[in-house]
């Protein structure tokens, strides 16, 4: 039985990818200090023989006792709410946290998973964006101890795949939703989806023309259990490249939800990226997928875990 060690493995992304594991048969250790993520996101599993959880702060001294065969790295607060409030902690686990979990993988010559960004190509000045892109990043604003922490990562990941030989994959991940988000997440799809819920107005930032392109959870996981399978080891984009305007989805929430909310607009945050979507070529050439749950069909899953939350 493969042994996999996810950091980070009670978050929204994390939790999700524990149960990929379980189901593929891998004995799992999940990791987290819980500061963003929550053990509800696992309770599930807890007495299943293939899962363990330990409440550890990744950025001490990392020791798992036995053999590991897989290490994937998601610790980190990942939402600008989080990082706003938690910037020392967001760098100290890219930086810190990345260089321990390195350091457990080459001890146990396990093979190490990046969970990295789309974060890394800041405001981007090429649209879409592909791997080659260096980014456009602002290092002292807001959003850098985000954006850095990841660069820094990336960096320190090719260091040791250069250097101790290290079997290393990088995933760059584009906006993901899906259940597990948390309410007050503070992006846009649980802000959106939680405010029509509640039948609120709705806060889109600027003119509402930005864009993102949102990717529902089972298909990330998919693409990512898919590259630490592979043998590619350079950074790959993982993300669904249908773009949608920001008023566009607020309004595809307002219909979905058959809410009576109305759009109020505010002012955009520094730094915050005007375009994003992935260039996906890689991730279709190398591990043969691109996402498949429809927009539609994703949002409606979501909004059946919100109302949930909710308790509406």
């Amino acid at each position: 039985m493969p042994i996999s060690v996810v950091t980070g493995g009670a978050g929204f992304l994390g939790s999700h990818l524990c149960d990929r594991l379980v189901a593929e048969g891998h004995s799992v250790v999940c990791i987290d200090n819980l500061i963003t993520g929550s053990t509800a996101n696992v309770a599930h599993l807890a007495g299943n023989p293939q899962f363990k959880f330990i409440q550890y702060d990744v950025t001490n001294y990392l020791f798992v006792d036995g053999s590991v065969d897989y290490i994937f790295h998601f610790a980190s607060p990942a939402s600008p709410i989080d990082y706003l409030k938690f910037p020392i902690q967001t760098l100290k686990v890219g930086s810190l946290g990345t260089h321990k979990a390195l350091g457990l993988a080459k001890a146990k010559n396990a093979r190490f998973l990046l969970a990295s960004t789309s974060e890394v190509y800041g405001d981007p000045l090429l649209h879409p964006q592909p791997e080659s892109y260096w980014g456009n990043v602002n290092p002292v604003g807001p959003r850098g101890v985000y954006d850095e922490a990841k660069r820094f990562a990336e960096a320190m990941t090719v260091a040791y795949h250069r250097y101790h030989k290290l079997e290393t994959r990088i995933v760059r991940i584009f906006n993901t939703y899906g259940e597990r988000m948390r309410i007050e997440d503070g992006r846009a799809i649980p802000a959106f989806m939680s405010q029509a819920l509640r039948g609120e107005k709705i806060t889109v930032f600027g003119d509402g023309k930005q864009t993102r392109s949102v990717c529902y959870v089972s298909d990330l996981i998919e693409g990512i259990y898919r590259l630490m399978m592979s043998d590619y080891a350079l950074p790959m984009n993982i993300g669904n490249p249908e773009e949608i305007t920001m008023k566009g989805l607020a309004e595809e929430i307002v219909q979905l939800t058959g809410s009576k909310s109305t759009i109020v607009y505010k002012p955009l945050p520094e730094d915050d990226p005007k375009v994003r979507q992935p260039d996906i070529s890689i991730a279709r050439q190398v591990l043969h997928w691109e996402p498949r749950v429809k927009r539609e069909e994703g949002l409606r899953k979501t909004m059946e875990y919100f109302q949930k939350e909710l308790a509406l």
